[in-house]
């Protein structure tokens, strides 16, 4: 029997399963009378989503129906960093969607601190992008569960893996 158990807190998204929603996004956009004529496209490449249409009115609302899309697929809109609405060729609007991967570093930091100032018995490293959290106790590392899912105002969603 083991003496310690331990979990990581990460924060990845399957680029599998937004790749699937991309694709569904696509084919409504196809069969939507208002994109008729018009230039919207947009490309996945690796993790940054590319859109690209006519004006500032089309590329919302291409960007509030990949939300949805996303939203179907529970993959948490956290993870999307929008950049800047550009200009691009043909009088278009171009702007890039990244997809986050990872816990940044200052903010695993301060989750560290939040975790060591709440009292429950546990040790918590910063491994990478992701966060190990360890103890002897399998009541406080479901504690500490309980504590990171009720943090409303983290920049990032959290998920839960490689329980020992």
């Amino acid at each position: 029997m083991a003496t310690e158990y331990s979990y990581d807190i990460v924060s990845t998204v399957d680029i599998t399963i937004v790749k699937n929603a991309v694709d569904q996004a696509e084919k409504e956009l196809a069969g939507r009378y208002d994109f008729r004529g018009t230039k919207t496209k947009f490309e996945l490449e690796g993790s940054e989503l590319k859109i690209v249409s006519d004006d500032e009115y089309h590329l919302n609302t291409v960007l509030d129906i990949v939300r949805g899309k996303f939203a179907k697929r529970d993959i948490s809109l956290k993870s999307l960093e929008y950049g800047k609405i550009e200009g691009a060729s043909g009088g278009t609007v171009r702007q890039v969607v990244t997809i986050k991967q990872g816990i940044p570093t200052e903010e695993a930091k301060k989750l560290v601190k939040i975790i060591k100032d709440s009292g429950i018995k546990v040790n918590s490293q910063i491994q990478g992008d992701q966060l190990r959290v360890s103890g002897k106790d399998k009541d406080a590392l479901q504690a500490v569960q309980t504590l990171v899912k009720g943090l409303e105002d983290l920049p990032f969603d959290v998920s839960f893996s490689n329980y020992r």
